[in-house]
């Protein structure tokens, strides 16, 4: 009887150093999620955002109108607010090409003048 007495006080020391060391490794972890930013883990006393049915709708249909914009490249849809575009691509002049041909070539004739003197 005292053996199982004995046993079961150890398990029950063995069981207190396992929640310590539970208890540190989870802040642990928490530190380490507030230095990353990507905190997956939730306070337990924050409740969770709650959205309406009717504004689950508006925000799919918004994602919606935005990937046909984007993927089809499709005109807005009405009564959403228009976003401005980027700049129209810049191009170069042919005078400005030809320099840069005539620089690069320059580059490449050194380069090989070098290799050729070694």
């Amino acid at each position: 009887m005292s053996n199982l007495t004995g046993a079961l006080e150890e398990l029950r020391k063995e069981r207190s150093r396992a929640q310590v060391q539970v208890e540190k490794l989870n802040q642990a972890i928490l530190v380490i999620e507030s230095l990353n930013g990507s905190g997956t883990s939730r306070n337990k006393s924050e409740p969770t955002r709650i959205v309406s049915l009717a504004s689950r709708r508006k925000m799919a249909a918004a994602q919606k109108a935005r990937w046909a914009r984007a993927v089809k490249g499709a005109q807005p849809v009405a009564g959403e607010a228009k976003t401005t575009g980027s700049a129209p691509a810049r191009r170069i002049s042919p005078a400005g090409r030809r320099r840069i041909a005539a620089a690069q070539r320059a580059r490449w004739a050194k380069l090989k003048a070098g290799q050729r003197s070694r």
